[in-house]
């Protein structure tokens, strides 16, 4: 599954914003339907975002999400039904918290025209479900929801609606959300998905609290951050993107440790540090990244 490390919502209210999208540096885009749309802008958003959603996006812009507003409220279903598109990537549901939401989204999904098609070139094209975790009760049922639907590649987190459940203060260390976030990346690789997308940093002009989040949500195990603004995408890109001290270590660890299997050998030292199995497939993963990033920038460069 390749790896997005950058999702920034857009408001689907916004016809200046949504022009825009194309433009973005960022690898997912998330149409929101829902906390930057008023009530009574809804159905304003949903009609700009479907006529969005009707033209297949270009090679190399931003994969498409929409977030739809949640199960329990008046638009949830209007918003399902308006959103079938040939440029449906995903539909991330906010305020997830059991297998019961994901499973009425996941009928729906299953009604609409053209979701068994995404855009997606992997065998499973069907459109995604991202549940969003912004709860005590989310959080309690986590892995039965990662494990609801078969639509189900990734969850994310809402740390700001997760702290007020909880009645905790958000802090700048994150200590009180530690817990929470640490219990998402484990749930997630149990139930057999990708790594989880962290939370929005509310604060867009603060670049160094930013940056010290991602590090902590990387550190944790997260592939990836939720956005609000443009400015967003680059340092956040610059924190998961391995950078080329790791990559030439990367690089020399897996050529080191082939050999050595190929002669019979399963552990060995690299620049005085011992490397067996899981050292080895870790970097590995890093040189499978890079390559990704190369062949990605290279049909980008070709499409120009």
């Amino acid at each position: 599954m390749k790896q997005m490390h950058t999702w920034i919502f857009v408001p689907g209210s916004d016809p200046k914003k949504l022009e825009k999208v194309e433009q973005l540096l960022s690898d997912a885009v998330i149409f929101d339907l829902e906390d930057a749309v008023p009530a009574q802008e809804k159905a304003l958003a949903r009609r700009l975002v479907k006529e969005e959603l009707q033209h297949v996006p270009r090679q190399g812009t931003p994969a498409r999400y929409v977030r739809v507003n949640a199960v329990d409220t008046p638009f949830f279903e209007q918003d399902v039904k308006g959103i079938d598109g040939v440029g449906l990537r995903g539909v991330v549901l906010p305020k997830a918290e059991d297998v019961q939401s994901v499973a009425r989204l996941d009928a729906l999904l299953d009604q609409l025209p053209g979701t068994e098609n995404g855009v997606d070139g992997g065998q499973d094209r069907r459109v995604e479900i991202v549940p969003l975790i912004e709860s005590a009760r989310g959080l309690f049922h986590a892995y039965e929801i990662a494990r609801a639907s078969k639509r189900i590649k990734r969850l994310m987190f809402g740390s700001i609606d997760f702290a007020l459940d909880i009645q905790a203060e958000l802090t700048p260390e994150g200590q009180e959300l530690l817990y929470a976030r640490s219990q998402l990346v484990v749930v997630s690789r149990a139930a057999g998905i990708g790594a989880p997308i962290d939370a929005v940093f509310p604060n867009f002009r603060d670049k160094d609290g930013l940056i010290r989040e991602t590090q902590r949500a990387k550190q944790l195990g997260f592939q990836g951050k939720l956005l609000i603004h443009p400015c967003q995408i680059g340092p956040v890109r610059e924190v998961f993107i391995p950078s080329r001290e790791e990559i030439v270590e990367a690089e020399l660890i897996v050529a080191s440790y082939q050999e050595a299997l190929a002669a019979g050998i399963g552990s060995i030292q690299v620049r005085g540090r011992m490397v067996d199995a899981p050292v080895y497939e870790r970097a590995k993963r890093v040189v499978e990244e890079v390559s990704h990033l190369i062949n990605t920038k290279e049909k980008s460069d070709e499409r120009k």
